[in-house]
């Protein structure tokens, strides 16, 4: 058992994002769902209808376990939490990237998207991180103005700027 999860709070789709998610990224699987009869006194409170209802669904997205909750409106996704996906190369990039935004998401900045659900994604490859991270801090510099400049990592891009190209 994974001593920490990532917990998620969604108004009433979190049976329908962890079945997203798991065909997003294909190693995934839906591994527990939880239902709960609801009175009607608390599906008005949790903006749902009576009766028997999907609490939590927890699954797994790269040996990763996750925990999806119904929860109601009260709360929303923020930028202040991402999940990053570690790529190697642009076809995985594309993708990740083309699934969670083309999907119903909106692109952001510097490799970040939203899904149809809100929830903030850093579709980063390694060869970024490589770059920015490399010990020459011109080469480096170079690779992280490139970066700054685009929605989806271009790989390519990031190269020629590290390059100095």
């Amino acid at each position: 058992m994974q001593k920490i999860k990532t917990f998620l709070w969604y108004d009433n789709q979190a049976e329908e994002a962890a079945n997203y998610y798991v065909s997003v990224f294909k190693n995934g699987k839906v591994s527990e769902v939880n239902r709960i009869s609801i009175d009607e006194e608390t599906a008005k409170a949790m903006g749902g209808h009576p009766g028997e209802q999907v609490v939590t669904v927890e699954f797994e997205l790269f040996g990763q376990e996750y925990m999806a909750l119904n929860g109601g409106p009260m709360f929303k996704f923020t930028e202040a939490i991402s999940l990053m996906v570690l790529c190697d190369g642009q076809e995985e990039v594309d993708l990740y990237w083309n699934r969670l935004v083309g999907d119903g998401g909106e692109e952001s900045q510097c490799g970040w998207c939203k899904d149809k659900y809100g929830l903030s994604w850093q579709i980063t490859p390694k060869q970024l991180l490589e770059a920015i991270g490399s010990s020459d801090k011109e080469r480096a510099d170079r690779a992280m103005h490139a970066m700054l400049q685009m929605q989806k990592i271009n790989v390519a891009a990031i190269q020629k700027a590290y390059d100095g190209g």
